[in-house]
């Protein structure tokens, strides 16, 4: 089935699925794993080993949301992909399609925690609108679009 384009988006920017993109969040989930354990579980054992404790909990769910949130807008920044998105090749991008700023990066962040946090209803907000988003893109004025695949060397030369 194909997806609706947006009357927002240049022609030739097609945006990407809702099932690429659900699958997409389940593949960051194990990435995210993967960063916690970097950022947040080795800082906090070292801190436990020097201090002999823990973080009290709204300190613990302050570093998280910071060490989350360093890892989501630098690379959004960056590339406007995170490793999963690259993965699946998705892109974030304006309404324009050009790369978001960092205003709009920090909102969709933000947002995004809202939207996973009541329930996952900014998730369920895409199986009624028009162009099947999220609502935190929506509010953010982003979008995720099929990302080419990129080459990492030329083609091979063709043989005559």
């Amino acid at each position: 089935m194909k997806q609706p384009s947006s009357p927002a988006l240049p022609a030739g920017l097609p945006l990407a699925s809702l099932r690429r993109r659900l699958a997409c969040l389940l593949y960051e989930s194990l990435v995210v794993l993967g960063v916690l354990a970097v950022l947040f579980l080795l800082p906090q054992a070292g801190l436990s080993l020097a201090l002999g404790g823990v973080l009290p909990g709204p300190l613990l769910f302050l570093h998280v949301f910071v060490a989350l949130g360093a890892y989501f807008v630098w690379f959004w920044h960056r590339r406007g992909q995170t490793l999963a998105m690259q993965t699946w090749r998705l892109k974030l991008v304006r309404l324009d399609g050009q790369a978001p700023n960092l205003k709009q990066l920090l909102l969709r962040y933000l947002l995004a925690w809202a939207s996973l946090s009541f329930y996952g209803a900014g998730l369920f907000w895409a199986i009624f609108d028009r162009e099947r988003q999220f609502l935190h893109d929506r509010l953010a004025g982003t979008r995720l679009i099929d990302a080419p695949p990129t080459r990492a060397s030329p083609p091979p030369p063709t043989g005559t």
